[in-house]
């Protein structure tokens, strides 16, 4: 018997393994799994080197529980360990036996998974006591027990073993005991070990019989030793990918398309991603790409492997270049990673532009299901930018897809405004804003379909890099103003004439919750309607986006501002001055010409030679006429408007007007709607 010192250099070794190097006690399982498989693999390369001549036998790994002694063992017939290995690889923490092999047999044993020689000690999260029981394939060689409680000293001596390998024996702790349980082995096996080159056996499978599950004389294999990935795609057939995928996420819609990843320099890369159809909600979709390593599961948090934006696609990476810490949990961001990242970005980009090049068609087909994907790219890595230029499309109200290209080709001749910018029409609502579609595809306009989550992020970043491009929603100015050719023309009408307008329109608009409005005349033409509301493009589009950054909350809150653009130029506006200028303008005149007076007294006072050579005194006295008149002003401004609000007060064809534009806007609601109908009714 040998007792000694494992070689650390600190005795707190053990608690710092078990709370702080792995991330989660649950993958004690795969390490010491996979450990297994590193000696069965090992045995292998030796076997096809000639440096062992025996029989390679049953190569499977099996776990096994015994719930009554409480012990869990993990068992391989690889290439096993005598007394100086475990000296080597056990009791001197941190020394790799994988490093130590690959070294050796570089060219051929790639596949190893061990990098840090810590996988063996996080048995200790979940076991009070570890065994090892080993036979090494060296000829003449000594079986031997090692056993360690979780401190620094251990146990080892000489035993009778018949089979080459090893077994890995966890006594569990009462913390731990979940892991005595089958059904929780089984799982943690299907989801670290699910694809690992060697079979991997938990107890027998069962059937169905006599109303219960029994177990069969068959072992059940809970691995696939060949995933789908490490095959060549020009084997594979759409019906084995869509077979795979179904089998890693199940329950799913079956995806639109897929990518094979096959690349072995300047990085060893393997993996299969799939599209999924992916419409909004863009959170619920993250975290579906599972990393392996030497088809070891290690997370599917992938953020740092792929880009950001793709994220939301589903599949597997396997590569032994990304470099892990010690738990295999947590990626390690360096320059091999970015290089990962961006051959990825590259191989989808180039997969989609494939698509759209072979099958213009069929790619429209799937457009609305990637194009969420394809925005986010856009927005968040400026390589996938510029290769997705070339397959992006828009989509214009009629259901028609153009390319960016072509679709300034299209619009440029027509939808180009006095100071040479692009405006590009659209709508996010077609059903809401369809009166102002109508109008803008009178004039020969064509008006996009805008209404993806992303959308008013993506046409803000287009205008940031064109400054001669304008997105505008076809709501957003009366149609004469979508798009500014020349300079409209003067509405004609005197300053007493505009101030009762604008003040019987003004007096007579309801309150709408969280909505300004400010009154404008147009002078447009007969056709057009009497009366318009439009919103400000730039504020809308802010709230929006707002809206989906928690940062930017404090805009969401802002109210809605609105022109209401009256027609001088219709009939109905035409008969509302008439009338209101015949009673008003006996009242208004003399309080506009007063106003004007003031206004005129009141510049020439601020005039700054006005003040010269006066004493302190003067200029006070001078300051307060001022104050005065400013006062006088407006108390006068206050006698208009309410002498303006008693004629707009219960007028019906005002009303008519105001409301006819708020309906348009989807604004009218409530008492306000009802009092319309109403109205219209008695109108008739």
């Amino acid at each position: 018997m040998a007792n000694g010192k494992i070689g650390v250099t600190t005795e707190n070794i053990f608690p710092v393994i078990k709370k702080f190097l792995y991330s989660d006690n649950e993958i004690f399982l795969r390490e010491l799994v996979s450990n297994a498989v590193d000696a069965t693999r090992k045995l292998r390369t030796l076997n096809s080197f000639g440096e062992f001549k025996g029989e390679l036998g049953n190569l499977d790994v099996r776990v096994s529980i015994d719930k009554e002694a409480g012990t869990l063992t993990v068992s391989d017939h690889g290439i096993g360990m005598d007394a100086d290995d475990i000296e080597k690889y056990i009791n001197q923490i941190a020394f790799s036996g994988a490093e130590e092999f690959l070294a050796k047999y570089k060219d051929t044993a790639n596949s190893i998974i061990g990098h840090f020689g810590l996988g063996f000690y996080s048995a200790f999260m979940v076991a009070k006591k570890v065994e090892i029981r080993s036979l090494s394939y060296k000829d003449g060689a000594q079986a031997v027990e090692w056993s360690c409680d979780g401190s620094p000293e251990y146990e080892m001596h000489p035993i009778e073993k018949a089979e080459r390998g090893t077994d890995i024996i966890l006594y569990i702790d009462d913390e731990s005991k979940e892991y005595l349980e089958k059904d929780r082995i089984i799982g943690l096996l299907k989801k670290y070990c699910r694809f690992l080159p060697v079979p991997v056996i938990c107890g027998k499978k069962e059937e169905w019989k006599d109303g219960k599950y029994v177990e069969t004389d068959e072992d059940n294999i809970v691995n696939a030793t060949e995933p789908l990935w490490t095959r060549k795609p020009a084997d594979l057939t759409d019906e084995d990918y869509l077979k795979f995928y179904r089998e890693l996420m199940p329950g799913r819609e079956d995806p639109l398309f897929w990518i094979h990843l096959n690349v072995d320099y300047p990085f060893t890369l393997t993996g299969i991603l799939y599209f999924p159809k992916v419409k909004s909600n863009l959170d619920l979709q993250r975290n579906r790409i599972q990393l392996y390593c030497n088809q070891v599961y290690v997370t599917d948090q992938v953020e740092g492997v792929v880009p950001e934006f793709m994220t939301i696609m589903q599949g597997v990476i396997d590569s032994p270049d990304i470099p892990l810490n010690v738990s295999r949990s947590y990626l390690q961001s360096d320059r091999q990673v970015k290089k990962i990242s961006s051959y990825i970005s590259k191989k989808v980009a180039e997969k989609l532009e494939k698509l759209y090049s072979s099958d213009r068609s069929e790619f429209e087909k799937k457009w609305d299901d990637i194009r969420i994907f394809i925005e986010y790219g856009m927005l968040t890595d400026e390589k996938f930018y510029e290769s997705a230029r070339k397959f992006y499309l828009l989509k214009d109200v009629q259901g028609k897809y153009f390319s960016l290209e072509d679709y300034k080709k299209l619009v440029e001749s027509n939808q180009t405004d006095k100071n040479s910018t692009l405006i590009y029409l659209y709508t996010n609502d077609p059903v809401a804003q369809y009166s102002y579609i109508k109008e803008a595809e009178g004039k020969g306009y064509n008006v996009l379909l805008m209404d993806g989550e992303l959308d008013s992020h993506f046409m803000s970043m287009l205008e940031s890099k064109d400054q001669k491009l304008r997105f505008v929603r076809v709501d957003s100015d009366i149609p004469e103003r979508l798009i500014v050719k020349q300079d409209n023309a003067s509405t004609d009408l005197t300053p007493l004439q505009s101030d009762i307008l604008q003040g019987v329109f003004s007096a007579d608009l309801p309150e709408v919750e969280n909505a300004h409005f400010i009154v404008s005349l147009e002078n447009l033409n007969e056709d057009s309607a009497p009366a318009t509301v439009i919103q400000d493009e730039f504020m809308r589009r802010m709230k929006q986006m707002a809206a989906q950054q928690p940062g930017m909350m404090g805009a969401v809150d802002l109210p809605d501002s609105y022109q209401f653009v009256v027609n001088t130029a219709h009939p109905a506006v035409r008969k509302i001055l008439g009338e209101a200028s015949s009673s008003l303008d006996s009242k208004v005149k003399p309080i506009l010409d007063e106003i004007n007076s003031l206004n005129d007294e009141i510049a020439k006072s601020r005039d700054p030679k006005a003040n010269e050579g006066l004493s302190e005194e003067a200029k006070k006295e001078a300051e307060k006429a001022v104050a005065d008149k400013e006062n006088k002003v407006n108390s006068l401004r206050s006698e208009q408007s309410s002498a303006i609000s008693g004629y707009a007060k219960d007028n019906a064809l005002i009303r008519q007007v105001i409301d006819l534009a708020l309906l348009q806007a989807g604004l009218l609601k409530g008492k306000s709607l009802s009092e319309f109908i109403q109205r219209s009714v008695s109108l008739l």
